[in-house]
């Protein structure tokens, strides 16, 4: 433990606040899920009920080491975001900007294909079979007209 409080510390390229416990705040990295977080602390031997700012600059370079080299380290490769990579063909996990970069390229590959799913990204269309009838509306309300409608012959009716 570190005897000086930061209250700020940079790991994998982000930001985190020290007033955190380490689990949570590894948790706010992209790409990095609160069990990822917690097998990676487990393999780097921290306490996850540590507060970020008291982890020295070893601990750091330990959870950088593991979080850029899961595979190494004999985490579970059931964690990875990348499972048969298609241009590798390896278990990759992939963290912050990298992984925005690599899932807008994956999302422009399947518009070049045209694939179903990608015919329903360029769409803007839910793509994972979700219901559209009554969600994910844009612009236009539909069933708002109609109703506004029934509601004004109602009227004209008990007036008469």
């Amino acid at each position: 433990m570190s005897e000086e409080f930061r209250h700020i510390v940079r790991v994998v390229e982000t930001d985190l606040t020290g007033s955190e416990k380490v689990v949570y705040a590894l948790s706010n990295i992209k790409g990095i899920n609160l069990s990822l977080a917690n097998a990676i602390l487990r393999k780097a031997e921290i306490n996850p009920e540590t507060r970020v700012g008291f982890l020295t600059e070893t601990d750091v370079e330990k959870i950088e080491e593991i979080v850029r080299n899961p595979d190494k380290h004999s985490v579970p490769p059931w964690f990875f975001n990348r499972q048969k990579d298609q241009d590798s063909g390896k278990n990759l996990h992939i963290t912050g900007s990298d992984l925005v970069l690599r899932q807008k390229t994956d999302i422009d590959q399947m518009k070049r294909i045209k694939s179903w799913r990608g015919y329903r990204h360029s769409y803007g269309l839910k793509v994972r079979g979700q219901r559209t009838r009554t969600t994910a509306r844009k612009g236009k309300a539909m069933g708002v007209k109609k109703k506004m409608i029934l509601q004004q012959q109602r009227k004209a009716e008990g007036k008469k």
